[in-house]
């Protein structure tokens, strides 16, 4: 499985700056990812597919060669529960859940998912992820 390019440069970035961000960043990169649990406990995929990023989305859609809430439940992914730490950088985000790793972006819309599932890895790549964008 390959790591896209962002996702390995935003996890270098945030993990390596692990620079300060506003609250009210670090609050919304941590609702969204919550929301994004949320609906996926809760089965509402199509609710989930909203809260991806739009490169994330296509990927997730051209991989599964379906329409995004038909394809993200055989995505198998973790339910995380409440937020442990989150790490913002400028527009990026790291946010790590109980039992679920997150890297997010800041849209003019919000926050958005740009992966999910994601586990550290050893080696070139720092994180390994099973939803990514391309």
């Amino acid at each position: 499985m390959r790591i896209p390019a962002l996702v390995g440069a935003s996890a270098a970035v945030v993990v390596l700056c692990a620079c300060g961000a506003p609250q009210t960043r670090q609050d919304g990169a941590v609702r969204a990812g919550r929301a994004f649990g949320d609906a996926l406990a809760a089965g509402a995929y199509g609710a989930a597919c909203e809260l991806l990023a739009p490169e994330s989305r296509e990927q997730l859609e051209e991989d599964g060669k379906r329409p995004c809430a038909r394809a993200l439940p055989s995505q198998d992914l973790p339910r995380g529960g409440g937020a442990a730490r989150v790490d913002v950088h400028g527009r990026q985000a790291l946010l790590r859940l109980d039992g679920e790793t997150l890297f997010l972006s800041q849209f003019d819309d919000g926050w958005r998912v740009t992966a999910a599932g994601c586990v550290p890895e050893d080696g070139d790549e720092p994180y390994r992820c099973v939803l990514k964008g391309a």
